[in-house]
């Protein structure tokens, strides 16, 4: 039996307000967030049957199921990570990483538009990241469909969630709003971790 669990949210509800409102938070995490657990642990409960079995076929009609729900719960235990309360010092953190990023992008400010660029740029569902190349150590910022997962070639240091459930009650349509607020939350200490590798993520 599989047995994936929701993590702990390193924060209380309301502590992102005003940029991410409590109702937000409490709905995405235990309704979305919680489905992607609920979903995951059923389909390797079923494939595990279906290996038992030697049913080919079943295993193979799964493995969508589980990309969708696992990369649900992977994504989201990221982004919980690299939010942090809107009174926390820890956005103000990760300086050597924000040295980082100025040398590529410029600027922070710059890093920022094209990032936001990036976000709304977004069609239908999706996620935007900045990762850092595991071959050639540079950052990069791309966005992913659906729930997809990161590729290995990379490490996520930042993820930003870019489906309506992350904003619509609050900003509505106004996904540009969303897209700037967000960076009053974002966790640098922990971003800076992940890209020096002092990181590793728990399901």
């Amino acid at each position: 039996m599989s047995n994936f669990k929701l993590p702990q949210l390193p924060y209380s509800y309301d502590a992102l307000e005003p940029y991410i409102s409590a109702k937000i938070t409490e709905i995405h995490y235990t309704k979305h967030h919680q489905t992607y657990v609920n979903n995951l642990n059923a389909a390797y409960d079923k494939i595990s049957t279906a290996i038992k079995n030697n049913d080919v076929q079943s295993q193979i009609d799964l493995q969508q199921s589980i990309r969708f729900n696992g990369g649900g719960h992977i994504n989201h235990s990221l982004f919980w990570e690299n939010l942090t309360p809107a009174n926390s010092k820890d956005f103000r953190g990760g300086a050597e990483l924000k040295k980082q990023i100025e040398e590529q992008y410029g600027s922070f400010k710059k890093f920022e538009g094209k990032f936001i660029e990036l976000l709304l740029g977004i069609q239908g569902s999706g996620w935007g990241w900045l990762v850092k190349d595991n071959e050639t150590a540079k950052l990069v910022l791309f966005s992913s469909p659906n729930q997809d997962p990161v590729p290995s070639k990379y490490t996520p240091l930042i993820g930003i969630d870019f489906w309506e459930h992350a904003y619509y009650i609050q900003y509505y349509n106004n996904k540009a709003d969303y897209a700037k607020q967000i960076f009053n939350v974002l966790n640098w200490e922990v971003a800076e971790k992940r890209w020096k590798g002092n990181y590793e993520l728990k399901l």
